[in-house]
């Protein structure tokens, strides 16, 4: 299987350290972001990357080919010209990844325990074209989730905007974990073209497909600001 990471976002709230470098790159322990999601997915046997880069991509580049690649095939996604978010980035990657094999999508800014092998099994148990992992935990926007796990809407926790595919019969609040399996057919189901997030794709395509949940219990820390780094360094040693 493969998996893409993306590292091609500014991570504007990693300031100063994103000044001059990609947010991939932030040490936590000393050992970057990119480094130790590679080397997890890697746990899992995955072994194929791709990686889409933007901001300081040829950081990435650099730091890739110091270290030989970690031992695995790792395809660049270059978008040096135009940083694409989510869904722009994964379609701008659809010629490494449109291959009739579902891979795995993860943010280089996640740091989890997650059991990938689950998250696959299911996957393919329930034959979506995407299964997103999400978990109990606190977040700003939430997706909504019936009692069969499938996707029915979306909800801003701070100011109660909702977004939904049917009424909200007490639906399950769920934070999405920036990690999702997804089969290939999802790129002729895409309508957007350009810079767009994935998400959004998500929250249309609901109304006429199942997306299901992958519900886990494991640590998840999203590494987006100087203090989740201080907090990442407790679990990641």
């Amino acid at each position: 299987m493969k998996a893409l990471i993306f590292a091609a976002g500014k991570g504007t709230r990693l300031k100063p350290f994103t000044d001059h470098h990609p947010k991939a790159l932030v040490k936590v322990n000393g050992i970057p972001l990119l480094e130790r999601n590679i080397n997890y997915l890697k746990g899992f046997g995955i072994q194929d990357f791709v990686i889409n880069i933007h901001h300081f991509g040829n950081q990435i580049v650099d730091f890739l080919r110091m270290n030989d690649n970690f031992g695995c095939h790792i395809e660049i996604s270059d978008e040096s010209e135009e940083l694409l978010e989510t869904g722009g980035g994964l379609v701008f990657a659809r010629k490494f990844l449109d291959h009739g094999e579902d891979f795995l999508i993860m943010n280089a800014d996640i740091l989890t325990n997650i059991n990938i092998d689950a998250l696959v099994t299911y996957h393919k148990k329930i034959k979506d074209f995407a299964t997103l992992a999400v978990s109990d935990r606190e977040s700003s926007r939430k997706l909504l989730f019936n009692d069969e796990m499938v996707l029915r809407g979306w909800l801003n926790v701070q100011t109660g905007e909702q977004r939904l595919a049917e009424f909200n019969k007490g639906f399950k609040a769920l934070a999405f974990s920036g990690v999702h399996c997804i089969n290939p057919s999802i790129f002729d189901k895409i309508k957007r073209t350009g810079k767009f997030s994935v998400m959004e794709e998500y929250l249309d395509l609901m109304h006429t497909e199942h997306i299901h949940g992958f519900l886990h219990d494991s640590l998840l820390i999203d590494v987006g600001r100087p203090e989740s780094v201080t907090e990442a360094e407790k679990h990641f040693k």
